[in-house]
């Protein structure tokens, strides 16, 4: 499935009543089975148009389209955000079978349909475990089956491995890479982290600082499968340093702007 985001804006009212624009005529368009990663200094609407894509929010201006629509029994989009966001009073297989409850699914398709992706996402023998019980970087796996279980069109992630140490975060980005190999999901992801947004991402695109914009949109000269071998590799590094400095310079921007 495509997405096209067609000149959208998006403008929220503070609690003084002031507009606040979060986004300015953006346009872009993620191919089906694309890893798009989307990439700016903080606050620039990064999260904003994730929500866009995925119907927790409308735009001010201009619209946001899935092309195609997705087979009976799917749904067009699943998110999975920053913090982990489970029912503690769930287990891992109940957590994962929840998106499956609210589509109405029997209890014997659920419980199949999760436990295929808990063993997808490396949990199985953690299906009776409960949230606490388990690490971070297990926590956010929950998180990932979950979404995947209800068989998105476009899976939509936020940030999703910000919370983790370096090491897990580096291990959880080849668990997911290793996952889109087999499943080949359209993925637009949210990062603050260049390095992770060259490394995953077909193209990255970089926004400007708020109201976000699009600067520009790189496409990464990187083979497939990624493996950490990569993160020397010439073409990882240019792609490294070009969009650093574009956002370097909106960020200075924003501090002299602070300081006017």
């Amino acid at each position: 499935m495509r997405v096209v985001v067609d000149h959208v804006s998006k403008t929220y009212t503070d609690r003084r009543g002031h507009s606040v624009p979060a986004l300015h005529d953006v346009s872009l368009t993620v191919e089906s089975e694309e890893f798009l990663a989307l990439l700016g200094p903080s606050g620039c609407g990064k999260s904003t148009l994730l929500n866009l894509v995925a119907g927790l929010t409308a735009p001010s201006a201009g619209g946001v389209h899935l092309e195609g629509e997705p087979a009976r029994g799917r749904s067009a989009t699943a998110m999975v955000f920053q913090e982990f966001a489970l029912f503690p009073w769930r287990t891992v297989q109940a957590n994962v079978e929840f998106g499956l409850e609210e589509a109405g699914l029997g209890a014997s398709e659920r419980a199949r349909r999760a436990r295929a992706h808990i063993q997808l996402t490396g949990l199985a023998g953690f299906e009776s475990k409960y949230p606490h019980q388990l690490s971070g970087g297990m926590r956010q796996r929950v998180g990932i089956a979950r979404a995947l279980a209800v068989d998105p069109a476009v899976l939509l992630m936020d940030e999703p491995f910000s919370a983790l140490d370096a090491q897990t975060r580096q291990l959880m980005q080849e668990e997911l890479l290793a996952i889109w190999e087999r499943t080949r999901k359209t993925i637009v992801y949210v990062t603050h982290n260049i390095h992770e947004a060259v490394f995953m991402a077909d193209r990255v695109v970089v926004l400007s600082r708020r109201p976000g914009r699009v600067l520009t949109m790189i496409p990464v000269a990187l083979g497939r499968p990624r493996t950490e071998a990569m993160l020397g590799e010439p073409a990882f590094l240019a792609a490294v340093d070009r969009i650093w400095s574009l956002i370097r310079s909106q960020a200075q921007a924003a501090l002299r702007e602070g300081e006017a």
